[in-house]
């Protein structure tokens, strides 16, 4: 089984990095593939695991499109901006 989540965001390779690294540690999910360009996240899992990828994304500042608003918003931009730097520095070594 596979679905897709879009996301916000996503900016860089480096943001695509952490997703993939972060959401294949999610028990039952095999593996992720990130579209940069269009904010798309594609897991091939059960859809039983989708809660726990949704919430690991939004820890992680790449919240489900439409559902962080205000300071939510703000908090995951911060975040996303955060992994995306971990994620250069990790893709770099």
């Amino acid at each position: 089984m596979a679905y897709q989540i879009v996301v916000e965001n996503i900016k860089c390779g480096g943001c695509a990095s952490t997703i993939r690294t972060k959401i294949e540690a999610v028990d039952g999910v095999n593996t992720v593939d990130v579209d940069i360009e269009n904010g798309i996240v594609a897991i091939d899992a059960a859809e039983a695991t989708r809660p726990s990828v949704i919430d690991r994304l939004l820890k992680l500042g790449y919240p489900e499109s439409g559902t962080a608003e205000g300071i939510a918003a703000a908090k995951a931009k911060a975040k996303s901006f955060v992994s995306c730097a971990i994620g250069r520095m990790n893709s770099e070594s």
